[in-house]
């Protein structure tokens, strides 16, 4: 049996992942500052930014913790199944 092939991140993908995370929420910042509002409403703006980023890390990671957790549960019913196919017999006849 063969081990799955896993994917792999190249470092130019993980590059321009965190070049387009950091440009829009650059942009977005850069928005905020130049809106023609008063500071509270801009500081309201700025803590919802924050609020939202944050929630889409933590969101990203239970994401990606439940398909490990998927992952890893397939990985472990799979061996059982390689065992029991491994120890069976089709010859054996089990005497009462």
């Amino acid at each position: 049996m063969t081990k799955p092939v896993q994917p792999t991140m190249t470092a130019a993908y993980f590059a321009q992942c965190v070049i387009s995370f950091a440009v829009a929420l650059g942009s977005v910042a850069l928005g905020i500052i130049f809106l023609p509002i008063d500071p509270w409403v801009r500081a309201f703006l700025a803590i919802a930014v924050l609020y939202t980023v944050t929630s889409a890390f933590g969101l990203a990671k239970v994401v990606r913790d439940r398909q490990e957790i998927a992952h890893m549960s397939s990985r472990v019913d799979q061996a059982r199944l390689d065992k029991l196919l491994t120890e069976h017999d089709p010859y054996k006849v089990d005497s009462l």
